[in-house]
């Protein structure tokens, strides 16, 4: 699906809420450019617009003006913009999302739980990915305990698995080691590197944790609503 090497392409993004007569503008003309097979962080102080700018590049919420194009194809602008089962398609099969939360299922297994997306994306060999998963990240031995019953680092493992089930072609974190002590944060932070290394996906990270930042190979800070970077690839 990916054109020209560019997985995203956003120009002049912004994001306003109302909330009655006050306009909050949480994002203000962003516009970048993340390659195919890039591993990129954005980091900021909370409000500064890094989960807003995260949550439209996923396809998770609309901006008020701008352009974002994914693999060539515009989501929105131009006098364009996807309707809603194109959109639910988008998310299906081009990103996987992992969030701080987990958001896993306490009533189902660890393996119910990586096979959940499979249910809505029908395609063969998808038990021996759920097994091929686990057992790359380390949980093969804990498949069949519930979420209760492992750690909040192995939960997020769990959550990686189910964001890659349907072998997405970019993969959004946001936040993914904020509910983890220092030595889980640092194993999660080696598998995103490993993912991105071996596999060559395509990661967008959302982070406070500066050490995690540092092994993205590209850092974009984010502040007020705004994007900043010295290498080549965003525009503030």
């Amino acid at each position: 699906m990916t054109t020209n090497g560019w997985s995203l392409q956003a120009r002049d993004l912004t994001r306003v809420y109302r909330r009655g007569s006050e306009e909050i503008q949480a994002l203000d003309g962003v516009s970048l450019s993340i390659k195919k097979g890039e591993f990129v962080s954005f980091v900021g102080s909370s409000g500064s617009g890094k989960t807003t700018l995260i949550n439209l590049l996923g396809c998770l919420d609309n901006p008020s003006s701008g352009e974002l194009e994914l693999a060539g194809k515009t989501v929105f602008g131009k006098g364009k913009r996807l309707g809603e089962k194109e959109l639910t398609q988008v998310r299906r099969e081009v990103f996987g999302y992992i969030f701080q939360n987990f958001y896993l299922i306490p009533t189902l297994t660890v393996q119910e739980n990586v096979a959940l997306p499979l249910a809505f994306f029908r395609k063969p060999g998808g038990e021996e990915e759920v097994e091929r998963l686990l057992k790359m990240l380390g949980m093969e031995h804990r498949m069949n305990h519930l979420p209760g019953q492992i750690s909040g680092g192995e939960m997020q493992r769990v959550a990686i698995a189910r964001a890659l089930v349907n072998s997405p072609e970019i993969l959004l974190a946001d936040e993914p080691t904020g509910n983890l002590d220092t030595k889980r944060a640092g194993e999660i932070g080696e598998v995103l590197t490993e993912l991105n290394r071996s596999s060559g996906l395509t990661i967008v990270m959302v982070t406070h944790n500066p050490e995690l930042a540092q092994l993205a190979g590209r850092r974009i800070e984010m502040r007020d609503g705004r994007a900043f970077e010295n290498q080549e690839g965003v525009t503030t």
